[in-house]
């Protein structure tokens, strides 16, 4: 790392989660290299999510930045959030977590407490039935709501953010409805 900000962040994100990994220092051992091992470690993580982060020209932002009036957008967040309430829950948590919370496929398996490939497969599916469930809404069907779209995407991050916490074992996760 090259910048001193990133650096400082770096050390500062060390500290922390040698503070909590406490427990786990032997007395007698060297300290110094168990500090360094956390902090390569977590320059190491941070150098793998590094290609998923681009640095943004606000001059860029600006220029590019829509603002979306079409009317219909809202009545599509509320299809969309109303055909994943139809969803199995299982469907649902995978697809929340891994679009809406945009936690990865290994996160979001643990957190189902599966294998990644039951997310995968879980999250497949489910964009399946999505769309399958909204072929069949026509605009004609679609019913009506005074649920402004900012409540339904609000509700869909609030469902994302509950559905982090893994439910305990032997029971079935909330089903959120709005």
């Amino acid at each position: 790392m090259t910048h001193r900000p990133e650096a400082e962040d770096l050390a500062q994100e060390t500290m922390i989660k040698a503070w909590r990994a406490r427990s786990s220092y032997q007395a007698g051992t060297n300290f110094k290299a168990w500090l360094f091992t956390i902090l390569r470690n977590e320059h190491y993580s941070r150098a793998r999510r590094s290609w998923r982060s681009v640095p943004l020209d606000p001059g860029v932002a600006e220029s590019t930045l829509i603002v979306a009036d079409d009317p219909s957008v809202r009545e599509e967040l509320l299809d969309v959030r109303n055909a994943m309430q139809l969803l199995s829950f299982d469907q649902r948590q995978a697809l929340v977590l891994v679009t809406a919370a945009g936690l990865s496929y290994a996160d979001t398996a643990a957190i189902c407490g599966c294998a990644i490939g039951t997310v995968k497969s879980r999250v497949n599916r489910a964009r399946a039935e999505l769309v399958v469930i909204l072929e069949r809404q026509s605009s004609m069907q679609r019913a009506q709501s005074d649920i402004s779209a900012s409540t339904a995407f609000s509700t869909i991050m609030m469902e994302a953010a509950a559905m982090q916490v893994p439910p305990a074992r032997g029971t079935v996760g909330p089903a959120v409805s709005a």
